[in-house]
C-alpha cells in the first residue's frame, strides 16, 4: 500500500464521525472528536460541503449533516452487493474457524432457501446444498428469520391452526408452541434447532441485517449430534453471531 494522504484521511475521518453519532455535528464537535486544529476542520468541512458530502442544517448555523453525495455513493455500493457471494465468503471464514458446515439462508413465505454453503472438513458432517428449500419452522435459520418478522406479518404467514409439517419426530408442529419459541429466539438473539430437520444434526443461527437494520438472512452452523453439547452450542452460537455481524457489515449495516 502506498503512502496515505493526510488531508484525504482527515476528510474521511470527518465523514465517519457520522457513523458513530446520531444527528448533525458542528465544527467544534469535529474538533473535539478528532483532535484536529480548528482551521483544518473549517477547510475540510468547507470542501466536503462544496462537493455535497456534507450539507448545512437549515436553522442551525455551523451545524452539518451528511449530504446527498454520501447517500448516492452508499446507494451505488448497495446496488453492487450480492448476498450469495458475500455470504459465501463469510461462511467460508466461519467454517474455517470451527470446521463445521455453515449456511446462509433467506426466508420465502414459510420456507427457507439456502443461498450459500460451506462444508465441514470433518469425516462426519452434514450433507446439504445451496438452493435447497426447507420448512422454516424446522430449521435454526428459519426460526431466526421468523422471529425477526413483525407480529402482524408472522401471524399472516403462520395463522392459528396452520399445519406445520414434521421432518423428524422432534419437529415443532404446533403453531402456539412455535410462537413461544420464536419469542425466546427474539429475546436471546440466536436460534437453535436440535434434530428437527435431520435426526442426526443440530444447528445454531444468528440474524444478518442490511444497511437499514432489517433482517434479510440468517447464518447458521450445523453440527452432527456426536459433536453437540451445551458448551459447543454456546461456542458455535457466538461464532454464528460474529459471522452474521461481519456479513451484515458487508451489506452496509453499521458496525456495533
Amino acid at each position: 500500500m502506498g503512502r496515505l494522504v493526510p488531508a484525504v484521511t482527515r476528510a474521511l475521518d470527518i465523514l465517519e464521525l457520522f457513523l458513530e453519532r446520531d444527528g448533525p455535528l458542528s465544527a467544534p464537535d469535529i474538533v473535539r472528536g478528532l483532535g484536529l486544529p480548528r482551521t483544518t476542520v473549517h477547510e475540510l468541512v468547507g470542501t466536503l460541503t462544496a462537493r455535497s458530502y456534507l450539507a448545512p442544517v437549515p436553522g442551525r448555523a455551523g451545524h452539518y449533516r451528511l449530504g446527498v453525495r454520501a447517500y448516492q455513493l452508499g446507494s451505488r455500493y448497495a446496488e453492487q452487493l450480492d448476498l450469495a457471494a458475500e455470504g459465501q465468503q463469510v461462511a467460508r471464514s466461519v467454517a474455517e474457524s470451527c470446521q463445521e458446515t455453515v449456511h446462509v439462508a433467506i426466508l420465502e413465505d414459510t420456507d427457507v432457501i439456502y443461498v450459500a454453503k460451506v462444508d465441514s472438513t470433518q469425516a462426519v458432517r452434514m450433507v446439504s446444498a445451496a438452493g435447497r428449500r426447507l420448512p422454516a419452522h424446522c430449521t435454526a435459520v428459519g426460526k431466526m428469520l421468523l422471529a425477526s418478522l413483525p407480529a402482524e406479518e408472522l401471524a399472516a404467514r403462520l395463522p392459528d391452526g396452520a399445519e406445520l409439517r414434521a421432518m423428524t419426530p422432534d419437529s415443532v408442529t404446533d403453531v402456539a408452541a412455535l410462537r413461544k419459541e420464536l419469542a425466546d429466539v427474539a429475546e436471546r438473539g440466536f436460534a437453535v434447532e436440535e434434530s428437527e430437520s435431520n435426526t442426526d444434526v443440530s444447528c445454531v443461527a444468528a440474524p444478518v441485517r442490511d444497511r437499514s437494520g432489517r433482517v434479510v438472512a440468517a447464518l447458521s452452523v450445523s453440527v452432527p449430534l456426536i459433536r453437540w453439547n451445551r458448551e459447543r452450542r454456546d461456542e458455535l452460537a457466538e461464532l454464528a453471531r460474529r459471522g452474521a455481524g461481519r456479513l451484515s457489515e458487508r451489506l452496509g449495516h453499521p458496525k456495533r
